[in-house]
């Protein structure tokens, strides 16, 4: 059809998708000859996303994919400098980009680009041609520089987010209309791109000139009138570099184009054409899933892969094969199959999320792909006149005693492979009805071990990305809101559909997974600190920790009190009453009222609701100040400690055993430390005395006492041995306190003439070394001017160049390689490393992070693994982990045996694995309270 009214043109960015799909997955290699070929795999998912969801009133009638073509542009002829900052594409990036015009082709998609013109100006002007045309147009980017485009049926959408940019959204992101986007641009400049710009001035600052003078080159002629010296200065003295940038920046609409728009429209794909790049490619999954689309045969895909990679099976999963088991026979012919091949997934249904006060509904098994089977075990009768069902026992189930009995004896076999997703939660169910489940393997931790950092590893995300397969929802089962019902008044017939696909799932991901470990090279990680940690943990967590609901209580009237006193402070302070929780009233009086500002001589941004932001990074900088925002800061930290622990731990109180038991999620971190919840026992502050009083409640039962071992500044320790910085291993050997031989260092101070104040600088300068600290954020936690933090982080790196150097070699290392190791092998992922912008500084900060914080997560696994046969003969348990510290509850008569025994597993962690230069020392204290122990 000719191009005209009616018509809808989508122009794709074709750069965006593959640097999306490049950082979204993980990297994969085609089998046959180790092309890198991970972001073709997301670029063809993407496409395959956009074709199924080209439908309704907002369907296109044409469509082209727009890439880039060269580096070298007009724009570079123009200003050499143009673009000139920008990171080298990745190696394994580069031999992909011609797939990606392959791949578009296949689909029988219009593949456009055109040397010495970049993608925006050949958008810009079918765009343009579109519109003029009397057709829509809507662009699929998100793009800042493609928005002064939009208006007059040009629209964009954000195909990440689902969210479209009209000229509302441009003046939302620029403070001007469309027509006035390059203006603003050529003001604020754009450090991605290295436009210049107008010295110190940024997007805001440009909207409100722009908006007032009406456009730029009635600014610029009008700059003497501006009443703000420097800014009229920078005007008038930088005008042709201005002038300049935003001939940069405007997209060139006029281009002569080798083509149509009637030559871009939709067409049907080849089948042939598109399913032969797929089996060229060897994507074995999305083949078989676009075939099925097509109406049309897989291809087989013959390669010869390592045996060490296995793919995918190929068995359609069909839900409606899965077995219902309802009788020891049928059971038994299960058990017998289970034997044959040595391994079953296995997982369980309850009827709640926690463990230990949910009931077990029923058990799936599964050991070929494609047969598997569930075993309802207390499902409740339905009844059409009561919505949540009777208490009745549905017919057609196994006794649960009879089962479990004949399961008992596999699910302990040591011959037999047990195999789950997330096995510790099914581990904990079982062992809580008297089976010890061994051996295991876990899905979501083969995946954790391979791929922390690029993508989460639960079931759902696992089977879409490795088996190209959508598993059952829960959601239509349980229903939501005050009508969710639970596992055990789902039907038999529809629980074995969704139960059974879970352990066939499983099972899939295994054999897809568990070979590629050591192809990853972290096949000791998983065999050494994943897979060993489960049984512990799940032992941790049924032991749970006593806690004293009276101490709490009290704790919570106590600070009911105190915030009381403090709201009374800051309402004089504020010269009038207000609610203190209320970030919209806490903004008008510091702000509107008494005219607070930051440092910088700036008023905080209101966000989308008009209030101003009062967050704590706005509060730390006043507090600097001004008293009321350091009393709101404390405030609002007991506020946090009453709702979040003394109030909440209150209710995580088990009924039955008088302790609180939380849950530590391995797989959480991408540096390797556990994360707690159910609730967060972790992130009880110590810094303040509030805090630390929390400890109080966490108690002993009697006859016994707690017992804390704490690493002692692990991490400095670490960064000494990665570094080689001899002055730091030195101190460490000898005893010397590390904080004050650092001020020492740096502040030309004799350790015997050592202040509290200058040691505490000091410390903050170590710690914030290792998280990359700025000289803003090192400010901030001093309370101290920028210039003056900056000054003591420069003399830091002066005085240990170690540090600098191993920084500089760690983000060289993950640019090259995306990735970075702990000292044990560990492999953090970081997909962020060559982001541009405000991102760049944390994924540098956090690659440069992740080895010391990994290694030192990697040293605590590995003692906490062998603690259990350490302490065995010990009347001990172990309790709790938090962060470097490790809690025992322990016969009183027996609390220093346990110290020396537990400190020497714990010292003594990393060997043989690493030998680190800096001895590990650990802390120790026992008491009938958390407090007194640590």
């Amino acid at each position: 059809m000719a191009f005209g009214k009616g018509c809808h043109l989508h122009l794709i960015d074709g750069s965006a998708f593959i640097f999306r799909a490049y950082h979204a997955l993980p990297p994969l290699t085609r089998a046959s000859d180790g092309l890198p070929v991970g972001a073709v795999s997301g670029f063809v998912n993407m496409l395959q996303r956009y074709i199924e969801g080209n439908t309704g009133p907002d369907a296109a009638t044409h469509v082209a994919v727009i890439f880039d073509k060269g580096s070298h542009t007009f724009r570079n002829d123009m200003y050499d400098q143009y673009k000139a900052n920008r990171d080298a594409m990745p190696e394994d990036l580069r031999p992909q980009i011609p797939l990606t015009r392959d791949a578009t082709r296949a689909f029988n998609i219009a593949c456009e680009e055109i040397e010495g013109f970049e993608a925006d100006d050949i958008i810009a002007t079918l765009a343009h041609q579109a519109r003029d045309a009397g057709g829509r147009v809507t662009i699929l980017s998100s793009d800042k520089d493609l928005m002064q485009l939009v208006g007059d049926g040009v629209e964009m959408l954000d195909p990440m987010k689902n969210k479209r940019i009209d000229s509302d959204g441009v003046v939302e992101k620029f403070g001007v209309g469309p027509n006035r986007v390059v203006d603003v641009q050529a003001l604020a400049g754009d450090s991605v791109d290295n436009v210049p710009g107008a010295p110190g001035i940024g997007i805001k600052t440009a909207a409100l000139l722009i908006n007032e003078y009406g456009d730029l080159e009635s600014l610029l002629d009008r700059a003497e009138e501006i009443k703000q010296p420097k800014r009229r200065q920078t005007l008038i003295d930088h005008r042709a570099q201005i002038e300049l940038s935003k001939r940069l920046v405007q997209l060139d609409c006029d281009m002569d184009l080798p083509f149509t728009l009637d030559s871009l429209e939709i067409r049907d794909p080849d089948p042939d054409t598109l399913l032969g790049f797929l089996a060229q490619m060897e994507f074995r999954t999305v083949t078989k899933r676009i075939a099925a689309s097509l109406g049309q045969e897989a291809p087989a895909i013959e390669v010869e892969t390592p045996k060490d990679v296995a793919q995918p099976d190929d068995q359609p999963f069909d839900a409606e094969a899965y077995e219902c088991v309802r009788d020891m026979d049928a059971l038994q012919v299960w058990i017998d199959r289970i034997y044959e091949h040595g391994h079953v997934a296995v997982d369980t249904e309850t009827t709640g999320l926690n463990e230990m006060r949910a009931d077990l509904v029923g058990i799936s098994l599964c050991v070929t792909p494609g047969q598997a089977c569930y075993i309802p075990l207390a499902h409740k009768a339905a009844t059409q006149d009561d919505l949540f069902g009777s208490d009745a026992r549905a017919e057609g189930q196994m006794d649960m005693d009879a089962c479990l009995a004949a399961l008992k004896p596999m699910l302990e076999d040591d011959s037999i492979l047990k195999i789950g997703q997330n096995m510790k939660y099914d581990a904990k169910v079982f062992a809580l009805l008297g089976i010890d489940v061994a051996p295991i393997d876990d899905t979501m931790l083969l995946s954790y071990a391979m791929h922390a950092g690029l993508h989460n590893h639960g079931m759902d995300v696992l089977s879409e990305r490795y088996l190209g397969h959508i598993p059952i929802p829960i959601k239509p089962l349980l229903g939501t809101g005050k009508s969710a019902i639970t596992f055990d008044r789902v039907g038999i017939d529809e629980a074995v559909k969704y139960a059974a696909e879970d352990a066939d799932i499983t099972l899939r991901l295994w054999q897809h997974l568990k070979p590629q470990l050591h192809v990853n090279k972290v096949t000791t990680v998983y065999e050494t600190l994943e897979r060993p940690l489960v049984p512990v943990l799940a032992q941790m967590e049924m032991a749970g920790v006593k806690v004293d609901r009276d101490t709490l209580s009290r704790m919570s009237n106590a600070f009911s009190q105190k915030m009381a006193g403090l709201e009374d402070e800051i309402q004089t302070l504020a010269g009038r009453k207000f609610n203190v929780g209320s970030p919209k009233q806490l903004g008008e009086v510091m702000f509107d009222e008494m005219g607070l500002s930051l440092p910088d001589g700036k008023t905080p941004a209101k966000g989308k609701t008009g209030a101003y932001s009062t967050g704590a990074d706005v509060l730390e900088d006043l507090a600097t100040l001004h008293d009321l925002p350091r009393l709101i800061l404390d405030w609002r930290q007991l506020s946090k400690l009453k709702s979040t622990y003394t109030d909440a731990l209150q209710d995580h109180i088990h009924p039955d055993t008088g302790r609180v038991h939380t849950s530590y999620s391995i797989a959480g971190a991408n540096t390797g430390r556990l994360a707690s919840t159910d609730p967060n026992l972790q992130n009880i502050p110590v810094r303040s005395e509030e805090g630390r009083r929390i400890r109080e409640a966490f108690i002993a039962e009697d006859g016994k006492v707690l017992v804390s071992l704490d690493y002692s500044q692990i991490e400095l320790r670490i960064l000494a041995h990665v570094a080689g910085i001899e002055e730091l291993k030195q101190a460490f050997r000898g005893g010397v306190d590390i904080h004050a031989l650092t001020a020492s260092e740096m502040f030309n101070v004799p350790l015997d003439e050592m202040t509290p104040e200058v040691r505490r600088q000091a410390k903050a300068i170590n710690f914030g070394v290792i998280y990359g600290i700025s000289g803003f954020g090192l400010a901030r936690n001093l309370r101290i001017p920028r210039a003056e933090a900056q000054g003591f982080i420069d003399r830091y790196f002066e005085r240990f160049p170690g540090i600098r150097a191993y920084m500089d070699d760690t983000v060289k290392f993950a640019k090259d390689h995306g990735y970075v190791r702990t000292l044990f092998g560990r492999r953090i992922n970081t997909p962020e490393i060559n982001a541009k912008g405000p991102q760049a500084g944390f994924a540098k900060r956090a690659a440069i992070n992740a080895p010391i914080q990994g290694t030192a997560a990697d040293v605590i696994r590995r003692a906490m693994i062998r603690m259990p046969d350490a302490i065995k003969d010990l009347p001990a348990k172990m309790l709790l982990q938090v962060h470097d510290e490790l809690l025992f509850e322990v016969d009183e008569n027996a609390a220093d045996a346990l110290i020396e025994t537990a400190r020497e597993v714990m010292e003594n962690a990393a060997d043989p694995a690493v030998h680190l230069d800096v001895k590990l020392s650990v802390d120790g204290g026992k008491g009938l309270t958390w407090s007194e122990a640590h």
